[in-house]
């Protein structure tokens, strides 16, 4: 109830033009919501995820191909990719609002049509707690609700750290997005939750968040753990070298499904659950690294 009469209050203080919301987005760009919106179009699936961890999934009246969280959210009409969306579809919706990547093609088009368009991309943990207040406040939720959702969000991704056991911080990781190959390095929001979990990173920071990598690095750098999706996993040990690393050949491979990788590489409010996911691989790694050791102790002579 009282959640409702915070609602009420903050969206009738919207119906008066005097209180319209000025929100700068990732474009730099001020962007004035002059009435709570009602129907919103969301172009990238961290963006999704967002609205409805603020509990305003039922605004939602079509996503991009790509957002497949929560399961409410499934027969919304598709509007193209997050990339490339299709604008007609997105006219056509109708929609108060329009949340979109600042890497979107279309942005331009949207506001000439007429419509209100934010351009939004986390890609640091401090992005999503920025991204969650801006959000929130685009949609009239009250900002100390997004806050709370936040620091759920951390206190979960600390819980996720401290539930590694000793032995198994410190091991190097090689986390792979994509598979040209692209890594995740310690810039990124992938980085920083793996160094929250007491793990290192193979690929520095100076390459940039995601930089595509030569092959042969990584059998240079010798990672005790590679994180990977089902999909790139599949031909791993094809490539040269990597079928002898010592990870490949001792089985320290966390291979994710693909709705395990969605949420690894979405930087949005399941962020606390791709930490428990990486906290996971971790320890059952280290555990078996462990146990192998314990058994060659035994078959010493």
């Amino acid at each position: 109830m009282l959640h409702m009469w915070a609602c009420f209050v903050v969206i009738n203080s919207f119906a008066n033009p005097a209180q319209a919301v000025v929100l700068r987005d990732d474009r730099q760009v001020d962007v004035t919501i002059t009435q709570v919106p009602q129907r919103v179009v969301s172009l990238l699936p961290s963006l999704t995820e967002t609205v409805c961890a603020l509990g305003q999934c039922q605004k939602l009246v079509g996503v991009d191909r790509y957002s497949n969280w929560p399961e409410s959210i499934a027969k919304l009409p598709r509007m193209g990719g997050g990339i490339d969306p299709n604008i007609e579809s997105v006219v056509a919706a109708k929609p108060d609002l329009v949340l979109m990547a600042t890497s979107a093609r279309g942005a331009e088009r949207f506001t000439a049509l007429g419509l209100t368009v934010l351009a939004l991309e986390p890609r640091s943990h401090a992005d999503v707690q920025r991204v969650m207040r801006i959000v929130a406040q685009a949609l009239a939720v009250p900002v100390q609700e997004s806050d709370r959702a936040w620091r759920h969000i951390d206190a979960a991704v600390n819980a996720a750290a401290q539930s590694i056991p000793v032995q198994a911080k410190g091991q190097r990781v090689y986390f792979e997005v994509n598979r040209a190959p692209y890594g995740a390095s310690e810039s990124s929001f992938i980085g920083e939750t793996l160094q929250r979990l007491g793990a290192g990173n193979i690929l520095p920071a100076s390459l940039g968040p995601f930089p595509q990598i030569n092959p042969e690095f990584v059998v240079r750098a010798q990672p005790d753990i590679i994180m990977v999706g089902d999909s790139n996993f599949a031909d791993m040990a094809t490539r040269p070298g990597w079928q002898n690393m010592r990870a490949m050949r001792t089985q320290r491979v966390c291979h994710f499904k693909s709705e395990e990788s969605d949420v690894l590489v979405r930087a949005g409010p399941r962020m606390a659950e791709a930490a428990r996911l990486m906290a996971k691989c971790l320890t059952e790694k280290a555990q078996a690294n462990k146990a192998e050791a314990v058994d060659k102790t035994k078959g010493a002579p």
